[in-house]
């Protein structure tokens, strides 16, 4: 049952970023519905080892390198998902940002 309401929460999140940010687009609903699936199964499996990779340039750059990793996670899944569009770099790390704090504000409120 957690499985279902994380999926419903982070296809809420896309949603919601598809509306706020400009050049952020989901073909409908059942897009936003794979990409929710695909961003959860590559931020389970691949980020991690990133990460870790990635480690010792993000302790030099104060994170930045983590949450570079982040944005370009979220730019892959939108190449690899049809219907799921981001237009440029720039849209890429704003999309992220705003799902990240939508996200975390909607797992807050689902754990409460």
């Amino acid at each position: 049952m957690k499985l279902i309401v994380r999926l419903t929460i982070n296809v809420f999140a896309l949603l919601v970023v598809e509306y706020l940010v400009p050049g952020f687009h989901l073909a409908g609903i059942w897009t936003a519905i794979v990409a929710a699936i695909v961003i959860g199964i590559v931020n389970t499996f691949i980020k991690p080892v990133l990460q870790l990779i990635a480690l010792p340039i993000s302790i030099l750059t104060f994170g930045i390198a983590a949450f570079l990793i982040n944005v370009l996670l979220l730019w892959a899944v939108a190449q690899f998902v049809p219907g799921f569009t981001i237009s440029s770099f720039p849209t890429a790390i704003i999309a992220s940002i705003v799902l990240s704090l939508v996200s975390w504000f909607l797992h807050k409120l689902a754990n409460e």
